[in-house]
């Protein structure tokens, strides 16, 4: 029978899991969480008609079961988000960052632990009421999940995750749903044709992405070690404009992790020009 509560994992077992999704992601998955794998993980054992996390363990290092191995990712790297959450971060976005730069000027931003794109939405929302869905701003969101990534890239959400996006943003930049599609929403090709996704993961060498003038990674390095973060951070920086604005979580800090970045407020930091 396969395993489906936590007396079905071991110590050792669950140390297996803590190392392995550390290598891959650089994520420290804390003692507390065992309940939380074997949660997620538990649904690919009934699935796979595994009859032990062991055996489930097993496959996912073997080397040879790539598109599983990433399952287990998607299913312990992924995390709720919804619009305009911590909003005070898109207030400075619009009032200080974007009302500071020249609307003719290509600006861009990286939302680089996007989940399901609400966060990319809401940046987009804010940057075509500043710019216009005309002037050449773009964002690009990023995530280690693929399964997340690819529902932020369909853009569609159910009408009960509107919590957070005024309604006037619902009414101007997503299309309600009809038919097939009714109870829920879509982002508006004008938003989308401004936005790309793609897979990047911030543990190892990033791909050749361009600077930004604006990037966002908020509730995720509340995952990582101390080593961990700065290294993201340090990668990070790299692809940053002299003068861009590095956004973190309303629970994180990047102090003692970077001597690069000048803190302007609580969460909120910028490169020198």
């Amino acid at each position: 029978m396969a395993a489906n509560d936590n007396s079905d994992i071991s110590n050792a077992e669950f140390a297996q899991f803590q190392k392995l999704i550390y290598k891959i992601a650089g994520i420290s998955l804390a003692d507390t969480k065992k309940v939380l794998l074997v949660g997620r993980l538990g649904r690919r054992l009934r699935e796979l008609k595994l009859s032990s996390f062991a055996e489930y363990y097993r496959l996912v290092a073997s080397g040879n079961a790539a598109e599983e191995l990433q399952t287990m990712v998607d299913l312990l790297t992924t995390n709720e988000t919804y619009f305009f959450r911590e909003e005070a971060h898109f207030q400075f976005l619009a009032k200080t960052i974007a009302a500071d730069h020249p609307p003719s000027s290509p600006f861009k931003v990286w939302s680089a632990a996007s989940s399901t794109g609400e966060e990319i939405y809401t940046i987009a929302f804010v940057l075509a009421e500043n710019f216009g869905l005309d002037a050449p701003w773009s964002v690009t969101g990023s995530d280690i999940s693929t399964t997340v990534l690819g529902t932020a890239e369909r853009g569609h959400y159910l009408l009960d995750r509107t919590r957070g996006l005024p309604e006037s943003y619902l009414r101007k930049y997503c299309l309600k749903g009809v038919r097939s599609q009714e109870g829920g929403f879509m982002i508006a090709p004008e938003i989308k044709r401004h936005t790309r996704f793609l897979q990047v993961n911030l543990n190892r060498a990033l791909p050749a992405l361009g600077k930004f003038h604006v990037i966002f990674l908020r509730n995720v390095m509340i995952y990582f070690d101390a080593e961990t973060k700065r290294q993201v951070v340090a990668r990070l920086v790299e692809q940053l404009h002299p003068g861009g604005y590095f956004i973190v979580g309303h629970a994180e800090s990047l102090h003692g992790l970077s001597d690069t970045l000048h803190a302007v407020q609580p969460t909120i930091y910028r490169l020198p020009s």
